[in-house]
């Protein structure tokens, strides 16, 4: 795991969360939620990005030591990406205590739970153990990924061990995929929007080198 010893990547994360409250300032909900994005522009054209604010989940998981992995889109504006986004992707290895601790701070942010059938799901240790569980919470939604959910070829303990980690004020910690693992997920997948962003970090990371 390597450390990021300023705040950039939680600044980015910022700029981007006032960036997208600015662009979907007057849109209209449409019923469009994130388990309906498409392929292509992704879960910020989605009923998603209204009002989309990650940092009290994040918050909350961070002051419950809740070990998490941040993936996706926000993990990609964290390195630097310019395309916003209206869901936050999390992922966690199944170990220890951890369950209670994410049920806990999913708990303290009122968010509520769905499964893969889109059933309602008791917020407790048990729901963090299915493969993947979706939540909804005032500022954002998303999903909770296991390292049990069917990962193909991808070294999903090696990406969950390899991320970075950021410090932010008031004791804000996040850990996030870092910029190879992302790309290599992200090529993985294979979805127009996936690719696009993959070429653009792999861009961002060539100008930083």
């Amino acid at each position: 795991m390597r450390g990021v010893p300023t705040e950039a990547a939680l600044e980015r994360l910022a700029a981007a969360v006032r960036r997208i409250a600015a662009e979907t300032s007057g849109r209209v909900a449409s019923g469009v939620t994130h388990d309906d994005a498409d392929d292509v522009v992704g879960s910020f054209a989605t009923d998603g990005a209204l009002g989309f604010d990650p940092f009290p989940v994040l918050r909350a998981l961070s002051s419950h030591r809740a070990d998490v992995v941040v993936m996706g889109q926000v993990a990609g504006i964290m390195h630097g990406s310019d395309e916003l986004t209206g869901d936050l992707d999390l992922l966690w290895d199944g170990r220890g205590d951890q369950a209670a601790r994410l049920a806990r701070a999913f708990v303290s942010v009122d968010a509520i739970l769905t499964d893969a059938e889109n059933q309602p799901v008791a917020c407790s240790p048990g729901a963090f153990y299915l493969p993947k569980v979706y939540f909804r919470a005032p500022t954002a939604t998303g999903d909770c990924c296991a390292a049990s959910l069917p990962w193909g070829e991808l070294d999903i303990e090696g990406i969950i061990r390899r991320a970075n980690i950021s410090h932010g004020r008031a004791g804000l910690t996040v850990r996030y995929v870092s910029s190879a693992d992302l790309t290599t997920m992200r090529r993985a997948v294979g979805r127009p929007k996936d690719i696009r962003r993959a070429d653009e970090l792999e861009r961002l990371v060539a100008r930083l080198r």
